[in-house]
């Protein structure tokens, strides 16, 4: 399965940088590079950017492409990540969701660009469409789109610290993910 979207719909990347005059240049210009789909769960990864320490580092040029990585969730200790997904219509599991129940240390900010999803708690359901903007911070989670239309979600990933007090609130049992879905 790719993007259902119509063709030319693929993310625009802009990166920029600094020549060796130091002057600021459009290091590239183009589609995302990296785009990965799980046919089995519905859902397509658009992976925008990524850093591995806080600060951090600016360079004048990156040394290597940050997104050919793996699609680990949350991001590497002390890092970052953007990431587009599109969740296809008609991946509801047996009891509702389209991603597995999840809990990360981290916080992550979810701008939902285009369509409709489901963002299922312990105790509630919250439906989120085009403008929402969710800051999901370390709780248990999935993710369902219920509708017919595929849904695009723009993550940002921060890696996060839970504090003694939560953790003490925590079931001893709370299982964290660490490497994030399979690809």
């Amino acid at each position: 399965m790719s993007s259902i979207l119509p063709e030319g719909t693929i993310p625009r990347r802009v990166v920029t940088g600094h020549d060796e005059n130091g002057v600021s240049v459009v290091l590239s210009d183009g589609t995302v590079p990296v785009h990965r789909v799980m046919p089995q769960d519905g859902v397509g990864f658009y992976e925008i950017w990524q850093t591995d320490a806080m600060p951090a580092p600016v360079s004048a040029v990156e040394p290597s492409e940050p997104t050919e990585r793996t699609l680990r969730v949350p991001p590497e200790p002390n890092g970052t990540k953007i990431r587009i997904n599109e969740f296809f219509p008609g991946f509801i599991n047996e009891i509702g969701n389209q991603s597995p129940v999840h809990r990360t240390e981290s916080i992550d900010y979810g701008i939902v660009l285009e369509g409709e999803i489901v963002l299922v708690l312990d105790d509630s359901e919250v439906s989120l469409k085009a403008g929402d903007v969710v800051v999901q911070r370390g709780t248990d989670h999935a993710w369902a789109n219920r509708s017919e239309k595929v849904c695009r979600v723009a993550f940002i990933l921060v890696d996060g610290s839970y504090t003694p007090e939560l953790k003490n609130l925590l079931p001893a049992d709370a299982q964290l993910m660490h490497n994030g879905p399979h690809d």
